[in-house]
């Protein structure tokens, strides 16, 4: 009668051991399947890193034409250029040639 209880312990530890183990297995699989997601979703926000960066040096490259153009456009240079152009204004000591 003693070996009946023996058989039933060593039954409930290997039961015991059989669920813990798929638990573990469980645990592994969903750990892994979140690592998968946090890599993808990770590299999508590298790749958008990577493109708002390529358009933020754009626009600081479109800043310093600006920048370079109205520092032209206040230049005497260009006053001189408009007067000259647009409203015909010449110095004193130049002549204009005009074809007919």
């Amino acid at each position: 009668m003693s070996r009946r209880p023996r058989k039933k312990k060593k039954n409930r530890n290997s039961a015991g051991r059989i669920s813990f183990l798929c638990i573990g297995i469980f645990l592994v699989l969903v750990l892994s399947v979140q690592m998968v997601r946090l890599y993808q979703k990770n590299e999508a926000l590298v790749q958008t890193e990577q493109t708002k960066q390529k358009e933020l040096s754009e626009q600081e490259d479109k800043q310093k034409e600006l920048e370079e153009q109205e520092q032209y456009i206040q230049s005497d240079e260009y006053k001189e250029k408009v007067a000259k152009d647009k409203l015909g204004l010449v110095y004193d000591n130049e002549t204009i040639f005009r074809e007919k």
